[in-house]
């Protein structure tokens, strides 16, 4: 088992390999570089936004047009960027609108869910080693896919990605919704007490499944 020591080692070695990134990407903007920062920004964090959106998206073929659509709007945007935000969080924030679109799409509504998609949970629990569908981590990961597409989200998000919650904040509002410090701290808060409800509806599925014994609900 990783020791917490392990674990803020790597979270520090992550955090300023972050902080580098977002350095070169300012300076390319700053120079007016703008396709070596999205050059970069798509070497630095595409990978964990495609994450993302498969896991928001729940199909193949919508999470491949909201990565193409995300990847237009991060060309078209970044010279307008002024950021107020980091880079990460802002490219996260076109990715959550990216993923909402193709949710929202017509086409989308009418897509009849793949096998692949649809059995995505169930293979994460049978279709590995035996050591690993007795890991709670990766059960709990897998009745994460049960949940709603914002709240997957939620999760991934603060979990997954550790952002703050002002982050999450500026990630999750509305294009038409104000930005301000006050706003920000407003929406953080409802943000947080929105991810405690999750996590108690996370535990019953987990105590449903019988991946945690029921006296844990409490805990």
């Amino acid at each position: 088992m990783t020791s917490p020591m392990m674990d803020g080692g790597a979270d520090a070695d992550a955090a300023a390999a972050r902080e580098q990134v977002e350095a070169q990407l300012h300076a390319h903007c700053l120079r007016g570089e703008y396709g070596q920062a999205v050059e970069l920004a798509m070497r630095a964090y595409g990978p964990e936004i495609r994450r993302l959106m498969a896991s928001v998206l729940h199909h193949p073929e919508l999470a491949k047009d909201a990565f193409s659509l995300f990847s237009e709007n991060l060309l078209k945007g970044l010279p307008g960027f002024r950021w107020e935000s980091s880079f990460r969080t802002w490219a996260y924030r076109l990715a959550r609108n990216a993923c909402y679109h193709q949710l929202h799409a017509p086409a989308a509504r009418e897509q009849p869910v793949s096998e692949p998609a649809a059995n995505e949970a169930q293979r994460q629990r049978t279709d590995t080693q035996p050591w690993r569908r007795t890991a709670v981590k990766e059960r709990f990961r897998a009745l994460r896919e049960e949940l709603e597409p914002h709240e997957r989200m939620l999760l991934m998000l603060r979990v997954d990605q550790r952002l703050a919650w002002t982050e999450i904040a500026r990630v999750m509002a509305e294009p038409d919704e104000p930005v301000t410090r006050e706003a920000l701290n407003r929406r953080a808060t409802a943000l947080r007490q929105q991810f405690q409800r999750v996590k108690a509806r996370l535990r019953s599925l987990a105590i449903e499944e019988g991946v945690i014994p029921a006296d844990r609900l409490d805990s």
